[in-house]
């Protein structure tokens, strides 16, 4: 095998010819630095926390694929995989991802202890998550906690402390966690019931779309909070507006449950909390000024 398929491999297998994972874990991990740093973060923090959201996300993504290398042969989406199609082998995908830790924990040592201190947690989040999907009726939950870690870890970095208004940006990740996670959970319904894999769409039946819309509603609803909670201006709730636009245009898209565009609401996701960010800047800008 040549070097450029070797590394071909290794895209696919750290997802990184797929970036809308990234993008998803990133947007409220920049919620979080922007609002922590008053609107203005320290850039080294910024630069940190982007490098570690893509090297943490494609970890979990090595450790997702090896510990899911039984079920992926039997789902036509996933059979490719380069773990389980034997392209990579199951030791060689735990090395990228211990790699790809130990890097992103390289990253964070110049930051203050507390911050250290939470990149452990942090770390168990996103290595344990794959496995939830055979014990927890709604694993949506858990992702949300661990793509919404950097969370806590971007008011750690900035402020030395983790304020209430944090875990409550947290607990609006996990909402939006599940609402998207769903969308993306509907598409993989049959097989999910084929192979005895938890998910929320299962879980919520016929009511899923009603439970996705409910998170959107509960997301913007706790963010809304976090605005009140840190004297946001109209350009905040202006950023919130369009994310709830955002989510109306989901339902047209998942209502009759075809595959084809619950797949594409759930891409659409990175536009919501894009939507989100843009408010959290603008709004800053509007106060600096």
């Amino acid at each position: 095998m040549t070097l450029a398929e070797r590394l071909s491999l290794y895209m696919r297998l750290t997802r990184l010819n797929r970036p809308i994972g990234i993008l998803l874990l990133l947007w409220p991990t920049l919620w979080a630095v922007w609002i922590a740093g008053a609107g203005h973060p320290a850039w080294h923090i910024v630069l940190i926390f982007v490098l570690g959201t893509v090297l943490m996300r494609s970890a979990g993504c090595a450790v997702n694929d090896y510990a899911d290398r039984d079920f992926d042969k039997h789902v036509k989406r996933t059979r490719e995989r380069p773990v389980t199609s034997g392209r990579i082998s199951p030791r060689e995908a735990i090395w990228v991802a211990s790699s790809l830790a130990l890097l992103a924990f390289v990253l964070i040592l110049p930051l203050n202890n507390l911050t250290l201190l939470l990149s452990f947690p942090a770390v168990f989040l996103a290595a344990s998550y794959p496995y939830t999907k055979r014990f927890l009726a709604i694993p949506q939950a858990y992702l949300g906690i661990a793509f919404g870690f950097g969370i806590p870890m971007a008011f750690a970095a900035q402020l030395g402390s983790v304020p209430p208004v944090a875990w409550l940006l947290l607990a609006a990740n996990v909402f939006w966690a599940i609402a998207y996670d769903t969308e993306y959970a509907m598409v993989d319904r049959d097989d999910d019931v084929h192979l005895g894999i938890h998910s929320a769409a299962l879980l919520f039946g016929s009511y899923d779309v009603t439970a996705v819309m409910a998170c959107y509603a509960a997301t913007l609803a706790l963010l809304a909070t976090a605005g009140l909670m840190t004297g946001a201006g109209w350009l905040y709730y202006a950023g919130l507006a369009s994310a709830a636009c955002i989510a109306l245009y989901h339902y047209t898209l998942i209502r009759n449950r075809g595959r084809e565009l619950c797949f594409k609401a759930f891409l659409n996701n990175n536009w919501l909390g894009a939507a989100v960010f843009g408010g959290i800047v603008a709004d800053y800008l509007t106060r600096i000024r």
